[in-house]
């Protein structure tokens, strides 16, 4: 499985941003995608995931309300739209998928066994 994030940029507060997260390689009915996001000097952390199958969607508090994310299934691709977006959201995006993610994981890096590039997105203020 490849993952290849796009849609990064340089952005004023407020702004919105769409990322995209294209996936190539086999998927399966039972497997998530998840972005993540890694601040200078802090940790990666999760934002949010989505079921490929159903399409269940878990966000972290910082994204609800803000963020939103979805999939399409026909082009294997995973979208997060980012609205009404403040300096504290600049960070390196990252996508992430694997096959078998429980909801117990789903949050955690460590449920991931794949990785996109990274993609970053800057708000300035």
């Amino acid at each position: 499985v490849q993952l290849q994030a796009s849609g990064g940029g340089l952005v004023q507060a407020g702004d919105s941003l769409r990322l995209s997260c294209a996936v190539s390689g086999r998927t399966y009915s039972s497997s998530a995608m998840a972005w993540f996001r890694q601040a200078p000097e802090k940790e990666r952390e999760f934002v949010a995931a989505i079921r490929w199958s159903g399409g269940s969607t878990y966000y972290a508090d910082s994204a609800k309300g803000r963020f939103t994310i979805s999939r399409d299934s026909a082009e294997n691709t995973v979208f997060l739209q980012m609205d009404n977006l403040t300096p504290e959201d600049t960070a390196v995006y990252y996508c992430a998928a694997d096959n078998a993610v429980s909801l117990a994981t789903i949050r955690f890096r460590s449920a991931y066994k794949y990785w996109g590039q990274g993609t970053l997105v800057t708000v300035s203020s």
